[in-house]
């Protein structure tokens, strides 16, 4: 699938097979302990109708630096023309991270997407899981006796 891009640095596929094509910085700035900044890519791209990106954090800057994305996907639109720009966070307590120019900040994922038909009803048919939500699935909170032990 061909997607139209301006860009100084188009996002590229480290290896082949990966699902998602890094997105570099288009900027300088230092991110201290607790901050988050709105960082500029450069890259704007056309999607055809039918498809959505996803902007996910990269691994590498998670793990070793505490580097992610606030709204982590975020979506791009086939109808957004506008640059990609992440919000990044500095997640670490002590240590401040900088980001140059060049540097990749997160991945793009492109997809095929589905549009849902909402059909009104008075009730949704019985499931397995039912209205079961956060910690249906088997989270236990500790007792009150586990938590001071």
């Amino acid at each position: 699938m061909d997607v139209l891009i301006i860009a100084p640095e188009p996002p590229t596929y480290a290896h082949p097979g990966d699902a998602g094509a890094d997105l570099v910085s288009a900027e300088s700035l230092r991110l201290e302990p607790g901050q988050r900044a709105l960082v500029g890519t450069g890259v704007a791209i056309a999607l055809p109708d039918g498809y959505v990106a996803f902007v996910v954090p990269r691994s590498g800057l998670a793990t070793k630096h505490g580097i992610t994305i606030v709204n982590s996907p975020g979506t791009v639109d086939a109808g957004y023309r506008g640059e990609i720009k992440v919000t990044l966070l500095n997640t670490d307590a002590s240590e401040p991270y900088d980001i140059a120019v060049g540097d990749r900040i997160a991945q793009l994922i492109v997809m095929p997407v589905s549009r849902a038909n909402f059909v009104p009803v008075e009730s949704l048919p019985d499931s397995v899981r039912g209205a079961g939500g956060f910690g249906s699935t088997g989270y236990q909170a500790p007792r009150a006796q586990e938590v001071g032990a």
